[in-house]
């Protein structure tokens, strides 16, 4: 169960499908088929009026969305039986009534971000200001989270810094497996090459910095790597920079103007347009190719959900340069596979990729020992087997029925 799946879900239900185990998706909208899984979709549940108060607001919302998937939950176990799990997304309120609906059936709740008004992304930037009604609005947000915890058997983050966003007395319930990386895709290629949208081919031999992100935003750090780009572009007449991702906000508020902010930080910054190439969203095998290419792959993130895309990155053995934030660090150590600065601080970051363009041979072992990363603690293989018997051993525990079942 995922609002909008296959989500996290996507390589596990490939995988269990392809196994032969009977898979149905329960989602909102999906955004993309799988081969052997089963798609069922329920009306999506419309916000809450203009006139509810902020923090009462998502609390309705996640009441009757829960009540809706819980009705398309029954509508299902009675034309097939019960299922032997179900496993779902704890966000959205989707689960809240996940065991009034299949009391016997063990439950597995995905934990992707626990909201703090302190000690992750709100409040980060010093410039922010939490107010009261900014806290209750969290306590809101988490209200169907905590709920689902309390029902379900168990709960999985994919990292550790996530698992402990969430309240002390859950977090024993809650395992850590990440959703896995596939190396065998995403891998070095020396003779890897990427065309650029205007014919120019990329590949190693030539000083190219990379930045990706679902939306170009101040939460993955958009603005202070456009700011260290311009530096690095004044110093290094050679280097190109490739920018792959959306205009519109994924996470955070808009620019204030309303632009985007790419245009923002484009005329703050100066940048000569030629020196950089925004790409907007682009084809998974193109992505792949231009990390192989790269010789820095800058992550920046407020601390909040580690994106896929640095991991991938690392697979396929580049140099990432990120911010020093609690997801980053989790995975790469300064100076030993990767390389970290302040989230804030462009002028150490322009340092840092300017070192890199001056002797990129050097970082080899970083980039060799990036790669080695993934494979030991994020390898898709690996990660699917640790889930996989998860999931048996929830099975194992009770023997799932639904009495009102179809005969």
């Amino acid at each position: 169960m995922h609002r909008n799946g296959p989500g996290q879900f996507l390589h596990w239900a490939s995988r269990l499908a392809a196994r032969g185990d009977d898979v149905t998706l329960l989602c909102e909208t999906a955004d993309q088929p799988l081969p052997g899984v089963r798609v069922v979709t329920h009306a999506p549940e419309p916000p809450s009026g203009p006139g509810a108060r902020a923090s009462g607001a998502a609390v309705d919302y996640h009441l009757r969305l829960g009540e809706r998937v819980a009705a398309a939950m029954d509508a299902l176990a009675r034309r097939t039986g019960a299922p032997d799990v179900v496993v779902g997304h704890g966000g959205w309120g989707s689960l809240l009534f996940a065991k009034d609906v299949l009391p016997s059936t063990p439950v597995l709740g995905y934990c992707e971000f626990f909201y703090r008004a302190s000690g992750a992304d709100v409040g980060f930037d010093p410039a922010d200001v939490v107010t009261m009604k900014d806290r209750q609005r969290l306590s809101a947000r988490n209200l169907a989270q905590t709920s689902t915890l309390a029902s379900v058997d168990a709960g999985l983050s994919p990292t550790r810094w996530q698992r402990a966003l969430y309240p002390a007395e859950f977090q024993g319930k809650i395992g850590v497996c990440h959703d896995g990386i596939d190396t065998a895709r995403c891998r070095p290629d020396p003779g890897a090459r990427f065309t650029l949208p205007d014919g120019r081919v990329l590949d190693r031999s030539q000083p190219v910095i990379t930045f990706t992100a679902r939306d170009l935003e101040p939460y993955r750090g958009f603005p202070q790597f456009l700011r260290a780009a311009a530096r690095v572009a004044a110093r290094h007449p050679s280097a190109t920079f490739v920018v792959v991702g959306g205009d519109g906000v994924s996470y955070g508020r808009p620019a204030p103007d309303g632009r985007s902010w790419r245009a923002v930080m484009m005329e703050e910054t100066g940048l000569d347009p030629a020196r950089v190439h925004f790409l907007g969203r682009i084809p998974y095998g193109d992505l792949i190719r231009l990390f192989q290419v790269t010789t820095a792959h800058v992550y920046l993130t407020y601390p909040f959900v580690l994106s896929w895309s640095m991991l991938e990155a690392m697979a396929c053995g580049a140099l990432v340069v990120g911010s020093a934030t609690p997801p980053v660090r989790e995975y790469v150590a300064d100076g030993r596979n990767g390389l970290l600065t302040d989230f804030f601080d462009a002028d150490a970051l322009a340092d840092r990729l300017a070192d890199v363009l001056a002797r990129p041979a050097a970082f080899d072992p970083l980039r060799a020992a990036a790669r080695q990363t993934v494979l030991s603690r994020a390898d898709l293989d690996q990660c699917l087997a640790r889930l996989t018997g998860g999931i048996e051993k929830l099975v194992q525990r009770s023997a799932p029925r639904y009495p009102m079942a179809a005969q």
